[in-house]
């Protein structure tokens, strides 16, 4: 099987530390002499200086022996990854809710003591990650993971809601259908929709070629969640870049073909009988599995499932969506073979989303106990 695009990867087995004024951004989307929005040709991700901030005798004096304690090894980190340079990571390159209320990032920085927000980083990897980032971290480690903090586009961002898109009508048709029972969202003229259709909209502009598909409102209707419009604007902009999502959302829907042709062998080589029992009721993996991966399951599982799944794909990418997807169909699959088509639609609506409310952690450890070989899905 072969991919155009593999999903990122990222070393989880490293701890790094980070101030937020050290990151650096790479140029994302640009206005070309004419006005017109662009992407940059060359939108890569690249090193960011890693540093952590030392304390003073005075402050020294002032903190609590945990506190203390936990300054030395932010202290020590630094001096391991200052004496072996090969060490070094940028938070780029990485490729992976409570949902009810919104935080800014620049709001849960301003509230985080700088301690508390270097602790996250040094040990926000991927064990921690898969386990739920902190609902009021979750703002500022997106930005990270993705690299999306202070992108020249954000800048750009105001200019480009006073310009008209073709797509307005169709964006403004389908932001009522985005999570029409979130507080957030409830109304015609509510904030939440407003914002949605806003950088919805940017995005159009920056992005002719894919413009507005149906779907990416739910993605964004999940960072508006977290954070403001321009951040949301500058994540998704990332998110389309460099985790696959953009040849997903492209007119030719090419890249959604190859993921449910690698999700399609994937079932037959861990369910197989399960998978002859679909191909016998002509149920197609197309009827369950494309909202799966247009949506990133934020369409299928409660918000604070999904919203955890989202942690992880913002680590690792698409991989997880592939993991979770056998994991739901291995923990049904008893299920499933008796029935038809029409009663395994009713499985996938009404039973399945559910099945996981009461604990949020027995889906992902059943997702990492998949067979999944990222080299094998690249061929």
């Amino acid at each position: 099987m072969s991919s155009p695009s593999s999903s990122p990867e990222r070393d989880g087995g490293m701890a790094v530390s980070v101030r937020l004024e050290d990151l650096s951004s790479p140029p994302g989307l640009e206005i070309d002499p004419a006005g017109s929005p662009v992407l940059s040709p060359d939108s890569s991700s690249h090193d960011a200086a890693l540093s952590a901030p030392a304390a003073s005798p005075a402050d020294s004096e002032n903190l609590s022996p945990d506190e203390l304690e936990l300054l030395a090894k932010l202290e020590e980190q630094n001096r391991l990854l200052e004496a072996d340079s090969k060490s070094m990571r940028s938070m780029s390159g990485s490729r992976r809710n409570s949902g009810s209320s919104l935080v800014s990032s620049s709001s849960a920085s301003s509230n985080l003591s700088q301690l508390e927000e270097d602790t996250w980083i040094l040990w926000g990897r991927i064990e921690l990650i898969r386990k739920g980032i902190p609902h009021h971290f979750r703002a500022i480690v997106w930005q990270l993971l993705c690299n999306a903090t202070d992108m020249p586009v954000k800048n750009q961002y105001s200019e480009l809601l006073k310009m008209s898109s073709p797509c307005e009508k169709l964006i403004r048709r389908d932001i009522a259908r985005t999570y029409p029972e979130h507080d957030f969202f409830k109304g015609q003229d509510s904030l939440g929709q407003e914002v949605l259709f806003n950088v919805m909209k940017a995005y159009s502009l920056v992005d002719r070629e894919v413009g507005y598909c149906q779907g990416s409102a739910f993605i964004v209707g999940l960072l508006l969640m977290q954070m403001p419009e321009e951040e949301a604007f500058c994540v998704f902009v990332r998110l389309m870049q460099e985790y696959r999502l953009r040849e997903l959302f492209k007119p030719s829907m090419a890249e959604l073909g190859l993921c449910i042709y690698q999700f399609e062998h994937l079932l037959q080589e861990q369910l197989p009988e399960l998978n002859v029992h679909f191909r016998s009721q002509s149920f197609h993996t197309s009827m369950y599995a494309s909202s799966w991966f247009l949506t990133l399951f934020l369409t299928f599982l409660p918000l604070p499932i999904a919203t955890r799944i989202f942690d992880i794909f913002m680590y690792e990418g698409l991989e997880i969506i592939f993991r979770v997807g056998i994991a739901i169909l291995q923990y049904n699959q008893t299920d499933l073979i008796q029935l038809d088509m029409e009663g395994m639609s009713q499985h996938f609506q009404k039973v399945i989303p559910h099945q996981f409310d009461s604990c949020l952690d027995k889906l992902v450890l059943r997702a990492y106990q998949v067979k999944y070989n990222p080299k094998r899905m690249k061929k």
